[in-house]
């Protein structure tokens, strides 16, 4: 082991395995009880998503003193299916309004109002909840009021309104962290079952993988409780995939180099120190490229894109700890057994050029340019289905993939009542203006209803019901009327805000850094990759190939959710988490292939190179590939639409970069650029290697693990 870094000896020691072990328990043991406390520090309130900078965020802290920022009202419907209402009906609600003021958080009841065509009642219940209680309140809260409401006399009542869909998303999140992460570990346990074929070796990398998500989920607690990180429920769950998703791919790469020295040494302790000195340093480039893509989400403007990069970054590196020290010393301490019923013997053949992916580079090599260029072609081709991406956002009604009392409450709300009622428009500015906001308010198309102004501390405030679903497209339209209207005021110091306005500037800042963070990532993974490779042209031409794969996923899964899914629309935020995840991930398999390519060239040449690479990590990389796919894909689960967006975005992406993009359009470019890949190092102006690559190339003998 002469030739061994010191640090790679260092996990998997005869001595230090066992302190490693013990470190990571005690670790452990002070995360546990933290991480079960993250929950506690979620914000999931509206502000925590909006930036500081917005006006909807400044209209919601200014007029705390007209309407408390910490109530939700819960807009109770009732109706008979479009037949005139009875006085019976009426003592109904009234008597439930009593009802309701009894009910914990309740501050406030208004009505029953009966709505002018007599077919429908509503009530006005307002919700006092903490910014860290909402979700964890708000949701037993409507539960009550929809019991009290209940009727079998064939009176139907809905709670809806902000709270009511508050409500539903907390039943929708309710033990969401639990069940995610069981069938998360489920998906992952068959597929490492069929990957190594074996009933215990499977158990090592999940009991790691369950280790860095609890030290993950303690550190991210401390950062939150004291260091001001904002975590939200999206990216609590974000983390469960991503956790297991990246590290089982890290742990798939160092056991298949693991395995393969154990058929060169008889000593397991030096055949994993080999084995991680030889697959550490790709391992480590491609944590650190995705640690440094997700950090790119720090400049971002919107506060859960933002909050996201740290929060998932944090298990990331946790994770990437985890599996180059613990994962070491585990495998060393159970030894070779762990692998039965096929156990590496020392001495035995490795992996040769004979197998599926020997044969798959051989007909790579038969004709490479024809291969990438119909590759390409065929991804472009995908790539068109972006033409029907709507990510305008989506409506709280079709935010569900079931049709839960909110939605359905909205519905008859909306037939009988303002679109907008519950949800007002708000107006804020100078006092003295007050009667200028009111009279331009009224003025502007798309309003109703408006109140008069109050004064209060140096301002004055208005409000007004939109004739438009708060969150529709219409009340977009209304609200930037509103905002031209009222900024257009002389000396009134006007700012308009509302449930519309956060909506729309939510979608506005998801636009603003869309375009913001695309760039900064590309050039990240750019400068990444040339010093991992020592050159240039090898990391332009492998971003660009990450570029196309992203967007035929992206593409692809416009098709799907337009018209075999049938959701209306997608999530602003989605195209952005879909492009920092499957470039991060995707530049993951490149540098998985593409460090070996460089080492067997050295070797053999770059075009052979190639193909040792291609037979070398095949096999892992579309393991890896699989286990992170079907991780994401757990999100599908989830009754969320936004949620089983990103899952299959992601899921496709990951297969399509694993089966298409890395086994042939990167090959078969490599194959026809030749030593130019690796331009303008020395191995650029590589001599003497001949330009056809027999189809079973006979330097591959005995492969040597991966990365």
């Amino acid at each position: 082991m002469n030739d061994t870094n010191r640090l790679s000896r260092l996990p998997c020691g005869r001595w230090t395995k066992w302190m490693v072990l013990l470190l990571w328990m005690v670790i452990l043991v002070i995360a546990f009880p933290l991480a079960g406390k993250l929950t506690g520090v979620q914000e999931n309130d509206v502000s925590a998503y909006l930036p500081d900078s917005a006006e909807s965020t400044q209209v919601m802290e200014l007029s705390e003193q007209f309407r408390p920022a910490d109530t939700l009202p819960a807009l109770v419907v009732y109706h008979r299916g479009g037949a005139p209402l009875s006085g019976a009906d009426q003592a109904k609600a009234t008597a439930d309004a009593a009802k309701f003021r009894g009910v914990r958080h309740v501050t406030q009841v208004t009505g029953p109002v009966p709505a002018r065509d007599g077919k429908a009642l509503q009530t006005i219940v307002q919700l006092k909840v903490g910014s860290s209680e909402a979700w964890k309140e708000i949701s037993p809260a409507v539960k009550e009021l929809r019991g009290l409401a209940a009727t079998d006399t064939g009176l139907t009542a809905h709670v809806t309104g902000p709270a009511g869909y508050s409500g539903d998303f907390g039943e929708a999140f309710s033990g969401l962290d639990s069940t995610l992460l069981y069938i998360t570990a489920a998906i992952v346990v068959i597929i490492l079952l069929i990957t190594y074929r074996s009933p215990i070796l499977w158990a090592v990398p999940l009991v790691v993988v369950f280790v860095s998500l609890i030290a993950a989920q303690g550190v991210i607690y401390l950062l939150a409780e004291y260091a001001g990180l904002t975590v939200n429920g999206q990216s609590a769950f974000l983390l469960t995939v991503l956790v297991f998703g990246a590290g089982t791919d890290y742990a798939l790469l160092l056991i298949a180099r693991y395995r393969e020295e154990l058929r060169r040494h008889r000593d397991r302790h030096a055949a994993m120190a080999v084995a991680l000195h030889r697959a550490g340093p790709a391992i480590v480039a491609s944590g650190t490229t995705v640690i440094l893509c997700l950090l790119v989400l720090l400049v971002a403007e919107l506060n859960s894109v933002k909050s996201l990069g740290p929060v998932m970054a944090v298990g990331v590196a946790v994770g990437l700890c985890a599996m180059v020290t613990l994962l070491p010393a585990l495998l060393v301490i159970v030894g070779r057994w762990v692998f039965w019923p096929v156990k590496p013997r020392y001495g035995a053949p490795g992996p040769t050029e004979s197998g599926v992916w020997g044969r798959i580079g051989g007909r790579i090599a038969g004709r490479p340019r024809i291969t990438w260029v119909v590759t390409a072609i065929v991804l472009g081709g995908l790539a068109l289905g972006l033409t029907g991406l709507t990510a305008g956002g989506l409506s709280n009604d079709d935010a569900f993939r079931t049709k839960p009392d909110s939605v359905a409450g909205a519905k008859v709300l909306g037939e009988h009542f303002p679109a907008g009622a519950g949800t007002p428009v708000q107006v804020i500015g100078a006092d003295s203006a007050g009667p200028r906001l009111a009279s331009t308010l009224a003025g502007v198309p798309g309003v109703t209803g408006v109140t008069r102004p109050e004064a209060k501390g140096g301002y004055a405030y208005v409000e007004g019901t939109l004739t438009a679903v708060a969150d529709s497209d219409a009340a977009f339209d209304t609200v930037n009327r509103v905002r031209a209207a009222i900024h257009a005021i002389p000396g009134a110091d006007g700012r308009v805000g509302g449930q519309s306005a956060v909506t729309l500037d939510v979608n506005n800042a998801s636009r603003h850094d869309r375009n913001l963070v695309v760039p900064i990532v590309l050039v990240v993974v750019f400068l990444i990759l040339s010093v991992v490779l020592r050159a240039l042209l090898a990391p332009l031409i492998l971003v660009a190939t990450v570029v196309l794969s992203f967007a035929a996923a992206l593409g692809v899964s416009a098709l799907v959710f337009n018209h075999l899914l049938g959701f209306a629309g997608v999530d602003p935020a989605i195209p952005l988490y879909a492009f920092v995840f499957l470039i991060a991930l995707g530049v993951d398999y490149n540098i998985f292939l593409m460090t070996r390519v460089h080492e067997e060239s050295k070797r053999v040449g770059t075009r052979q190179g190639a193909l040792v690479g291609l037979v070398a990590t095949g096999g892992v990389i579309t393991s890896a590939g699989a286990v992170l796919a079907g991780t994401f894909a757990a999100l599908g689960t989830l009754p969320l639409v936004a949620a089983a967006e990103i899952g299959f975005v992601v899921a496709f992406g990951v297969l399509l970069d694993t089966f298409v993009v890395r086994s042939v359009l990167v090959t078969a470019l490599t194959l026809d650029v030749g030593p130019r890949m690796w331009w303008p190092s020395a191995m650029s102006k590589e001599t003497g290697e001949t330009p056809e690559v027999p189809i079973a190339p006979a330097p591959v003998r005995s492969v040597r693990g991966q990365a």
